[in-house]
């Protein structure tokens, strides 16, 4: 009975407090982690030991999974090779700096478990990168957070264990390269199937309350097999959970679309709140064990304030380098689309010499199919038109992509916003927990990381607010304002004579569905405008928030359509 009225009281804070943060401008895993240091410094109230295990196995999985699922994903692939720079490279740069300067000012803390605490303050958090949501950040710098702190955790638990074992044993470069890579590699795999299969199985389920139970089992069906495997389970479970978003809108009906987005946003408010509101209760109980070791609260803060100082130096000039490249990469690309080729004879980074010979000997052959017709076999026509119709569409991604990158450029402004972003949570102090009990200092490392998370997230994420305004980059939204005008244009060629006109200026967005008489008629017009839709997306010439409020709507009204036949057929 205890426990159960601690879970209600800990849901009442959460939706209380929440409602408050929305009131007075602050963030709620702010308030949240506040409230909960308070409460565990109370007299009545006993430290509070929680498993780190628990917050691993049972929290994260989930709430990676609804980011995962929320997440652009033609925007990730645009910035991937940025995303995965910050997720792989800077965590093993900050990793090692950090445990070489924790080792110098702690010489009985070995170098092997310094880098160890230096991979658990590295990675950015995906539930503190919330704080950042609603203050109008351009487009790019949140999928670039959001990306970093989705795949970061596996580089961070990697590193971890390689560590520790490098305590008792030698651990090589290459050694950890390859770990790195097979649980990278086989968790990837094992989410991908899990989010394919978890989809498949829900086509077959026309009921949305046991479709909505699988797919909250999907980031655990993930992540268990790939832990046993000694793979990333966090890995799997982001995988799983961008696969189902790219399978969900072709294979899903618009019941189970609508009720896995709201049953996943309320399931991940409520593990946000939880993360937060637990990481705060657990500071008394931090601080009992460090006194028990001799060790003192002002040198876990110090060592604290170092740490989170040297990881935004290294971020920043991380960044600052890895934005110059990026700036010079978008120039040579944009100068070859321009030209249909590379400037001086230099080849372009995404398409080669090779692909630039076969597309023009591709409009050398359709030219020949339109002069004599007759004279080509069907076979080679399909088959020369395939190929036409393949090459045109990544010439058109590639286009697209391009207007992206100059449309939301990188420069100094987006690299101080990204580098005061870049906050520590919950997933800090859980894996410094999993530490061994023979680790020297451990208590003061846990400490440590206790510090570097609340401060970064009260440090930066208070300050985020008169950061992005200070820098000029408060409501700027980077999508074309005729976005939405020009997909109505495109998608009213598939519509009927009694197609909604285009959207009015004053009243906002007008519905993209068609209305002709016959209910099943329109049925099947909102499926071939879901499958433009659906092909806008994998070209990318449309914004993801536009392409995902156009399928929202007709998610809307397949619903509205399917009431009416029931009401008009109730047997």
């Amino acid at each position: 009975m205890t426990y159960l009225i601690l879970v209600v009281v800990a849901l009442g804070v959460i939706v209380a407090l929440s409602t408050i943060s929305e009131r007075i401008g602050i963030a709620s895993p702010l308030i949240l982690m506040s409230v909960g240091v308070v409460i565990s410094l109370l007299p009545v109230v006993q430290p509070i030991p929680i498993n780190p295990e628990w917050i691993l196995m049972v929290l994260l999985p989930p709430l990676l999974y609804a980011a995962a699922i929320s997440i652009p994903t033609v925007e990730l692939r645009r910035d991937l090779s940025a995303v995965g720079g910050l997720a792989v490279i800077l965590v093993v740069i900050s990793a090692f700096i950090l445990g070489v300067v924790i080792h110098a000012l702690i010489p009985t803390v070995s170098l092997p478990f310094a880098i160890a605490l230096g991979a658990i303050l590295s990675p950015t958090d995906a539930a503190a990168t919330t704080v950042i949501k609603r203050l109008g950040v351009p487009g790019r710098v949140g999928i670039i957070l959001q990306g970093e702190a989705l795949f970061n955790d596996a580089t961070s638990l990697v590193l971890l264990r390689s560590a520790i074992a490098a305590t008792m044993t030698t651990v090589s470069l290459w050694q950890f390269i390859g770990s790195f890579a097979r649980a990278a590699l086989i968790a990837a795999i094992i989410g991908v199937a899990v989010g394919w299969a978890g989809v498949r199985l829900r086509r077959l389920i026309h009921s949305p309350a046991p479709a909505t139970v699988l797919s909250l089992l999907l980031p655990f069906l993930a992540y268990i097999p790939s832990e046993l495997l000694e793979a990333s389970g966090l890995v799997a479970a982001v995988a799983a959970g961008i696969t189902a978003a790219q399978l969900g809108p072709k294979h899903l009906d618009a019941r189970q679309r609508i009720a896995e987005r709201e049953n996943w946003r309320t399931l991940e408010f409520l593990l946000e709140g939880a993360v937060f509101l637990l990481m705060g209760l657990e500071l008394y109980g931090l601080v009992v064990d460090l006194y028990k070791t001799h060790d003192t609260l002002w040198l876990a803060m110090g060592l604290a304030a170092v740490a989170i100082v040297i990881t935004l130096v290294v971020r920043w000039v991380f960044l600052s380098i890895l934005v110059r490249h990026s700036a010079a990469r978008t120039h040579r690309k944009a100068e070859w689309s321009r030209g249909w080729g590379p400037p001086q004879g230099a080849s372009p980074d995404g398409l080669s010499q090779a692909d630039r010979r076969r597309h023009q000997e591709l409009m050398r052959r359709r030219d020949a199919l339109k002069a004599h017709p007759d004279q080509v076999e069907d076979a080679d026509r399909a088959k020369a038109i395939g190929r036409w119709s393949h090459l045109r569409r990544r010439f058109t991604r590639y286009i697209a992509d391009v207007d992206y990158w100059l449309r939301q450029p990188l420069g100094s402004k987006e690299v101080i916003l990204l580098t005061w972003s870049g906050m520590r949570g919950v997933v800090t102090l859980a894996a410094a927990q999993t530490l061994p009990l023979w680790t020297p200092h451990r208590s003061l490392l846990i400490l440590i990381a206790f510090f570097v998370a609340a401060g970064s997230l009260i440090l930066q994420g208070g300050s985020l607010p008169w950061t992005v305004k200070a820098l000029g980059l408060a409501g700027q939204d980077a999508t074309p304002a005729d976005d939405w005008t020009r997909l109505q244009t495109e998608l009213d060629h598939l519509a009927s004579p009694g197609a909604p006109t285009q959207p009015d200026a004053a009243t906002g967005p007008a519905d993209p569905s068609p209305a002709p008489a016959q209910p099943l008629g329109e049925l099947a017009q909102l499926r071939a405008r879901r499958e433009a839709l659906l092909e806008l997306r994998s070209t990318g010439t449309y914004a993801s928030r536009t392409l995902s409020t156009a399928l929202a709507e007709l998610d809307a009204e397949e619903i509205r359509i399917q009431l009416n036949l029931s009401a008009q057929n109730p047997d």
